[in-house]
């Protein structure tokens, strides 16, 4: 098989030791990449119950079979652990140029073990393998850390996955960048990796990726480059990336305002699109040999100064640290945004804690002495950039908020669980259920905690005219299903885009290159696999690679003690809007929504009530090897 190495890099921090792992083509065809090959480690050579800040836990930087070729849109990074947030499998994916340079460096994965006795980063280059001492880098910013690995090798194109003092001082929501703007945002796996006294990864590969049919490849980058970013979802991303989302939610009633409290914002008009491109939005950036350049660049030159080094905020941040704060100021913004990517904090669930924080204040269970004389109101952007950094350092209260807003209300007590809003521990994202109860499926579902890309969102499959609808069918799409709708037809629906979108996932895709999101179809996404792999992978096979991982995270999370009484959706959701069109409605009838996980729970051949996957449908995707009684791979 072309497109990949074939080696995957084990390292243990423990010994600073390594070893390659070389894996033939029947493991990457069953297997794909990201959560794939991640998931074969962690059951392999993990105990699932460790403790996940544990020297024990693993942290896996995968790729897949088709990351670094110049193909459009695939470039994704899968970093994957034991999540010290939800204390169950953690998964997160990012843009960039890290994965495609690993590979070039000669590696498709890296698992890490161990912890090292001081702070150390990773130099891999072209096949050599280093352990150098961080401890100059240790406390310091990720750009500071980026460019100082660069001079340090006299080398620019050296790309860097690190962590910033987030990570390090072990805040439960804090993640992991390259180069600067590229985010592995989700469950907290840069606190993982400075549990390991890891600060950095740095990779340089000057060796291109062979492919069977390079001109193919390129063919294709050159149509979504011309012709792809003439329809109409090249456009908009490549315009306004997410920025839009803004305005639409904010028009539906369903924009997350003050803690999930309104579904209207009051300041829209200040960081809706239109103002972010008529003020500090700067040009775009992209990804990897990726021609759509989706990535929103912002600039501030008063006081604040917003470097546009750190790229600029999306629209889950623009509503987790705006409208959710109840913040209107797009230089607040795009601060609390930068700051965040400096100190590597996901920007979802530190909007949520502090939302979370505000209402408790204003609800008199924090006092102005707690909060270290801040005046926590909601609006008080100066009181949110304070708190971030207080977060990020473990500082008063950003101690306690750097356990997440789970813990926290435990701690605070008095009620206090009501202001949360989150799934598995993990703070739920910027797209209420209640206009799209696939999203709820979503947030209650995935393995890894609340999610808004565990698959593709029900307006895409309103009707039969929509691009989505119509790019998917070959997936045995028959009609469109009511975004409202927990029917059987909406769960079939589900099932279907969550196993197409782990496939996404897994080989390393954006959203916003493959359909239904973006220009790419379904028809042109085998052809580039084919073209890189020279091997024909069905879609039959493709997508049982997904639904296999799907599978083994569901089994991970079963050894480590998860029930179904974890896959449960945050009560704010089961509750009538309260203001805005909708107005007294909207509430998810809770028994229609139950019914319908237990409905996708059969759909995947799991027991409804202890969730383990039935021995017929693990030998069906052949991984018996991950149940308790077996323990090898076959």
């Amino acid at each position: 098989m072309k497109g990949i190495k074939g080696k995957i890099l084990k390292v243990d921090l423990n010994n600073q030791q390594y070893e390659v792992d070389e894996k033939g083509d029947q493991f990457y065809r069953k297997y794909i990449g990201g959560r794939g090959f991640a998931l074969y480690y962690m059951h392999k050579e993990m105990n699932p119950k460790v403790d996940p800040l544990s020297p024990e836990n693993m942290l896996v930087f995968a790729g897949s079979i088709l990351v670094g070729a110049q193909g459009p849109a695939i470039p994704r990074l899968t970093v994957c652990g034991k999540s010290p947030l939800t204390g169950s499998f953690g998964e997160s994916e990012a843009g960039g140029f890290w994965a495609p340079e690993l590979k070039k460096a000669g590696f498709d994965a890296v698992v890490v073990t161990g912890r090292a006795e001081k702070p150390v980063y990773l130099w891999i280059k072209d096949g050599e393998v280093e352990f150098r001492d961080a401890g100059h880098l240790w406390g310091k910013v990720t750009g500071e850390v980026q460019e100082s690995i660069r001079e340090e090798h006299g080398d620019k194109q050296i790309h860097v996955a690190q962590i910033g003092p987030g990570g390090e001082n072990l805040v439960r929501f804090g993640n992991i960048t390259n180069k600067l703007g590229h985010f592995n945002g989700r469950c907290g796996l840069g606190a993982v990796m400075g549990s390991k006294n890891l600060k950095a990864i740095a990779v340089r590969g000057t060796k291109n990726v062979e492919l069977a049919d390079r001109e193919k490849v390129l063919e294709l980058n050159r149509w979504t480059a011309k012709e792809g970013m003439q329809t109409s979802q090249g456009k908009r991303l490549h315009k306004s990336g997410t920025w839009t989302t803004v305005r639409s939610n904010h028009e539906a009633g369903a924009l997350p305002t003050r803690n999930w409290n309104k579904g209207q914002f009051f300041g829209v008009d200040k960081i809706s699109d239109e103002s972010w491109q008529e003020s500090i939005a700067r040009e775009g950036r992209g990804c990897f040999a990726c021609p759509i350049r989706c990535k929103r660049v912002v600039e501030v030159d008063n006081e604040l100064e917003v470097d546009p080094a750190y790229g600029g905020p999306e629209y889950e941040t623009v509503g987790a640290l705006g409208s959710t704060l109840e913040i209107d100021s797009k230089e607040i913004i795009a601060k609390a945004n930068e700051l965040c990517n400096k100190h590597t904090l996901d920007t979802i669930s530190t909007g949520m804690t502090i939302a979370f924080a505000m209402e408790c204040y204003e609800n008199g269970l924090l006092t102005r002495e707690d909060c270290d004389g801040l005046d926590l109101k909601f609006g008080n952007g100066e009181a949110a950039l304070t708190l971030i950094d207080k977060i990020a350092r473990r500082e008063g209260i950003g101690d306690l908020l750097a356990e997440g807003s789970k813990r926290a209300a435990e701690k605070i007590g008095q009620g206090a669980e009501k202001y949360v809003h989150q799934v598995k521990g993990q703070e739920v994202p910027m797209h209420d259920p209640r206009v799209k109860t696939g999203v709820g499926l979503q947030y209650a579902l995935a393995s890894y905690g609340a999610d808004h890309m565990k698959a593709p969102h029900d307006t895409d499959f309103v009707s039969e005219e929509k691009h989505g609808f119509k790019s998917l069918k070959p997936l045995g799409l028959d009609k469109p299903v009511d975004p409202l709708s927990l029917s059987d037809d909406k769960v079939r629906l589900f099932y279907t885009l969550e196993v197409y979108w782990t496939l996404i996932d897994i080989l390393g895709c954006c959203c916003f290159g493959y359909a239904p999101a973006g220009p790419v179809s379904l028809e042109q996404l085998l052809e580039l696999i084919k073209a890189v792999t020279g091997d024909h992978i069905s879609l039959k096979e493709l997508m049982d690679a997904a639904e296999r991982s799907i599978d083994m995270a569901r089994v991970f999370n079963n050894k480590i003690g998860l029930t179904r009484e974890d896959d449960r959706l945050a009560d704010k959701f089961f509750e009538n809007f309260a203001d805005g069109p909708l107005k007294g409605t909207g509430g998810i009838d809770r028994e229609e929504f139950e019914q319908a996980v237990e409905l996708y729970y059969r759909m995947m051949g799991w027991d409804p009530q202890t969730l383990e996957p039935e021995r017929s449908k693990l030998a069906k995707m052949g991984i018996t090897w991950i149940s308790e009684d077996e323990g090898e791979d076959s």
